[in-house]
């Protein structure tokens, strides 16, 4: 997996987490088209070879903003076809995003705009900074979100109230957004990191197997319908049975000890 982007900024913890910084805090961490370009190559990367990351953590750059979105600098003057040419490849970041067999734990750590808020939303959870701000703007500038937030925010919102949210443009607090389910978890801007990778550890204890396939079943459940939901989780299921992770988390159970798992 590379490490060499030149707007992301990657740490790796403990062997079985990955940090990812959105790094360019001159421009609160707006995505320009090289962010779009990295952020799809890593979560293509991780699609691939996930290696022996069972999760990530992404967050931005210093403690003022999550990211912005858009970088409206780099976007202003642009022609039709190089606009779109662009939001291509901020698609192509969202659809990479989205199948990323590890979970993505959004440390929210500033201002989460347009763009920087579908990040949010695009992630498994997220936990929020007390002093974090969330809006989807778009309408405003003339536009509307083009990264899955039409999709994404009622399914953690409800709909009448994502219509409200997204049609005002309006700000909410950090407080507002943990009450309407957009964050899980508050924290203190110190202890926000601390609290993201104590939940990754959690994830990184469990079989990493399970956890990928639990993940996919979860997806599809805001998919399909019941049935068929269900029998997608059964074919999740029966891929663990002849797992050795399956056979180590029995064993270690019987013998009052912690498991270790290899995900195989």
């Amino acid at each position: 997996m590379r490490s060499d982007y030149e707007t992301l900024k990657l740490d790796r913890v403990e062997n079985h987490i990955l940090i990812v910084t959105l790094n360019r805090p001159e421009r609160a961490n707006a995505m320009n088209t090289q962010m779009g370009l990295d952020l799809r190559d890593l979560w293509r990367d991780l699609y691939v070879n996930a290696e022996d990351v069972r999760c990530v953590i992404l967050t931005g750059a210093d403690d003022k903003a999550f990211c912005a979105g858009g970088d409206l600098k780099e976007r202003n003057g642009m022609t039709d076809a190089q606009w779109q040419e662009q939001h291509a490849i901020f698609e192509q970041a969202v659809m990479t995003m989205m199948d990323v067999p590890p979970p993505i734990i959004a440390a929210v750590n500033g201002v989460a705009y347009a763009g920087g808020c579908e990040f949010v939303l695009l992630s498994d959870f997220a936990y929020g900074a007390t002093h974090a701000r969330v809006a989807l703007t778009e309408v405003t500038l003339g536009i509307m979100p083009g990264a899955c937030a039409t999709q994404m925010l009622p399914r953690a919102i409800g709909l009448r109230r994502a219509k409200e949210f997204l049609l005002t443009g309006t700000p909410c607090s950090a407080q507002e957004a943990f009450e309407w389910g957009i964050f899980n978890k508050l924290c203190e801007p110190a202890d926000l990191m601390n609290e993201a990778l104590a939940t990754a550890r959690k994830i990184c204890a469990n079989a990493p197997i399970s956890i990928r396939q639990a993940k996919k079943s979860l997806n599809m459940s805001t998919q399909i319908d019941f049935r068929n939901g269900y029998m997608f989780e059964i074919e999740a299921y029966n891929r663990m049975v002849p797992t050795e992770d399956r056979q180590e988390g029995i064993r270690a159970f019987n013998e009052k000890r912690k498991p270790v798992y290899k995900g195989k």
